[in-house]
C-alpha cells in the first residue's frame, strides 16, 4: 500500500511538472504569436501604402492615345 502511494505521488509530482512547464511554453507561444501578427501588420501597413502611391503614381500617367 505504502508503495503504491509513494507512486502515485511520484507521478503526482510528474504531472505537475510536466503542467508547469506546458504552462510556460504556452506562455511562450503566445508572445510569438503576438509578435508575428504584431510583424504582420506592420508588413501589411507597408504594402498597403504602396499601393496607394502606385495608384498616384498610376494617375498620373498620360491616358492611352487611341
Amino acid at each position: 500500500m505504502l508503495s503504491e502511494l509513494d507512486s502515485l505521488e511520484q507521478k503526482l509530482h510528474q504531472l505537475v511538472q510536466l503542467n508547469h512547464r506546458l504552462r510556460e511554453e504556452n506562455q511562450q507561444l503566445r508572445q510569438h504569436v503576438a509578435s508575428a501578427l504584431n510583424e504582420k501588420r506592420k508588413h501589411q501597413d507597408k504594402i498597403d501604402q504602396a499601393a496607394l502611391r502606385l495608384e498616384k503614381l498610376l494617375e498620373q500617367l498620360p491616358a492611352e492615345a487611341s
